[in-house]
């Protein structure tokens, strides 16, 4: 069974891409797992911290991904990029540097995104890429997920309602599912 972890580029209580990784989870096929990660707890990237030894939540959260068969994060859009908390969790996450094959190296990645507004989180996504090459993940192009209008497609409870995203999102976790089962043979 392949172990995805998720992990979601917003702290908000009701972030809608923590909602779509939790209907990842739901909507995942028989073959893999989708566990929720938070960044919450990971303060900001200081040199100083790091030179007295990596944070409790930043050790916590390497750990996660090394036993990861596979990295899903979901992530938000902020002025056409990534969000500085994701961002610096991923700062964190590449220190020391010599860890980064240990924790990033081949390990299958993608990118997926929601947001309240009509533009989708396509400049996010595409934003990551060139940090997830640089830390050497083995990055899935066979499918996109972008939700424009999420407000509308998610219940007050942060359940993903609308019936073709659904169907979509489980197309893209059963086709990221099936990657990381090829990937990790």
């Amino acid at each position: 069974m392949a172990n995805i972890l998720g992990i979601s580029g917003s702290l908000r209580k009701k972030s809608f891409n923590t909602a779509i990784l939790a209907a990842a989870a739901e909507l995942a096929p028989g073959t893999a797992r989708v566990t929720i990660h938070s960044i919450r707890d990971i303060p900001l990237y200081d040199g100083d911290v790091e030179a007295s030894g990596l944070p409790a939540p930043v050790v916590e959260l390497k750990e996660a991904i090394v036993a990861a068969d596979a990295l899903l994060i979901a992530t938000p859009e902020y002025n056409n990029s990534i969000p500085g908390v994701a961002k610096n969790a991923i700062d964190w996450l590449s220190r020391p540097a010599a860890d980064i094959p240990r924790v990033f190296g081949n390990k299958p990645a993608v990118v997926m995104g929601a947001t309240p507004g009509p533009n989708n989180t396509l400049l996010a996504q595409a934003a990551w890429l060139p940090v997830l090459r640089t830390l050497g993940t083995a990055y899935w192009s066979g499918g996109r997920m972008i939700v424009g209008g999420a407000g509308k497609l998610f219940d007050a409870d942060g359940r993903l309602t609308d019936e073709p995203t659904r169907d979509r999102l489980k197309k893209f976790v059963e086709g990221f599912a099936a990657f990381v089962e090829r990937h990790n043979r």
